[in-house]
C-alpha cells in the first residue's frame, strides 16, 4: 500500500468527485480511478459507492477516512521531527509558491530584501495554489507566497497561521498587438462572433479569479474558450502567438508591454477588466511549529515589522 493512495481516498472523500480529485492530485482520472482500486484491493473491501453522484463512501470507506487522516497527520509529524534533528540546511529559507509568482513576483520581491534585511538563502518549491497550501499545512515548507482575492480565499486556520501582505499583482486582459498598432480582438465580442479565448485549466486560482471578474462586467463578453492550461506564462506564449485574450498578471508582461508585443484589451468606452490581488505570505504560528528555523522567523520579523510600518507611516 502506497501513502499516495491514502492521499489520493481523503481528496476523493472531501471532494466526492473523481475528476475534481484528479486533477487537484495532478493525474488523469483513469489513473486516478485505478489508485482508488489499488486501495480498495489492498483493504479487501469496497470504499467507494460508485451508484450515486455526488460520490458517497461506504461504511468502510468512512471508517478508513478517519483513519487515513490520522495516520496521514502522523507521517507528516514523524517527518517533522526527522527534519529537527538535522542541522543540515537548516539556513535555507524553504518557500512554497504558485507557478506564476515563482517566475515573476519572487525573484524580484528576494532582490528588494537585500537592501533591508540582507541575503537570504531560499529554497523554493513551485507547485499550484492549493499544493503550495497544502505544502504549508502538512510542515513542507516555512513560508508560503500565495495570491488574494476576496474571491478566492485561501481556506487557512486564522487561528493557526500568520500573515503578512508583500505587495499587489494586477491581472487584465491582454493580445498580440496586430500591423494596425492595436489589439488582434476588440471586446466585448458577438454571441455570432465570440472572441477565442485563452483561459485557465478547471482548478487554477487565476482561472476562479477570472471567472468572478468576468460575471462582475457590467456588459455581456463574449468569449470562446480555445486553450487552457495552468500557468499563466503558458497563456502569455499562446497570446504572443495570437491565438486569443488572455488574462494575465502584469508583472508577468511588463516586457512585453515595453516592446509591443502585448497590449491591455479594454471595451469600447476603454473599460478596463482589471482586477487587484494581494500578495501574501503566511506560516504555521510561532509555538505551533517543531525546531522553526532562526533564519526563517528573522525574515518573518522584518516582514511583519515593515508591514506596520506601511500602516502606520
Amino acid at each position: 500500500m502506497e501513502t499516495k493512495w491514502l492521499e489520493d481516498f481523503v481528496s476523493l472523500a472531501e471532494t466526492r468527485s473523481f475528476s475534481r480529485s484528479a486533477q487537484l492530485r495532478h493525474v488523469t482520472q483513469p489513473a486516478f480511478s485505478r489508485r482508488i482500486q489499488s486501495l480498495e484491493a489492498w483493504a479487501g473491501a469496497d470504499l467507494v459507492d460508485r451508484s450515486s453522484y455526488p460520490t458517497k463512501l461506504t461504511p468502510a470507506g468512512e471508517t478508513l477516512y478517519a483513519q487515513a487522516l490520522e495516520l496521514l497527520q502522523s507521517l507528516q509529524n514523524t517527518r517533522a521531527m526527522l527534519r529537527g534533528h538535522n542541522s543540515a540546511g537548516q539556513d535555507f529559507i524553504e518557500f512554497a509558491v504558485p507557478h506564476t509568482l515563482a517566475f515573476t513576483f519572487f525573484p524580484t520581491w528576494v532582490a528588494t530584501l537585500r537592501d533591508g534585511f540582507g541575503s537570504i538563502k531560499s529554497r523554493l518549491i513551485a507547485l499550484n495554489v492549493h499544493d503550495a497550501a497544502m505544502r504549508l499545512v502538512e510542515g513542507g515548507c516555512d513560508l508560503l507566497i500565495a495570491y488574494h482575492h476576496t474571491s478566492q480565499p485561501l481556506q487557512l486556520d486564522a487561528d493557526r497561521y500568520d500573515m503578512v501582505v508583500l505587495g499587489h499583482e494586477v491581472i487584465a486582459p491582454y493580445a498580440k498587438v496586430g500591423t494596425s498598432g492595436h489589439s488582434l480582438f476588440s471586446l466585448p465580442g458577438t454571441s455570432a462572433r465570440p472572441l477565442p479565448y485563452l483561459g485557465y485549466a478547471p482548478g487554477a486560482y487565476l482561472g476562479g479569479v477570472t471567472d468572478w471578474s468576468l460575471k462582475q462586467c457590467g456588459v455581456p463578453i463574449h468569449l470562446d474558450r480555445v486553450y487552457e492550461t495552468d500557468m499563466a506564462e503558458g497563456l502569455k506564449v499562446m497570446a504572443l502567438e495570437g491565438h486569443g485574450i488572455a488574462f494575465l498578471p502584469q508583472s508577468a508582461v511588463k516586457k512585453e508591454i515595453q516592446s509591443g508585443a502585448l497590449v491591455e484589451v479594454t471595451l469600447p468606452d476603454a473599460t478596463s477588466l482589471a482586477l487587484s490581488m494581494e500578495v501574501r505570505a503566511y506560516r504555521e504560528r510561532a509555538g505551533l511549529r517543531q525546531n522553526p528555523k532562526r533564519s526563517a522567523q528573522a525574515l518573518w520579523t522584518f516582514l511583519q515589522s515593515n508591514a506596520l510600518a506601511q500602516i502606520n507611516p
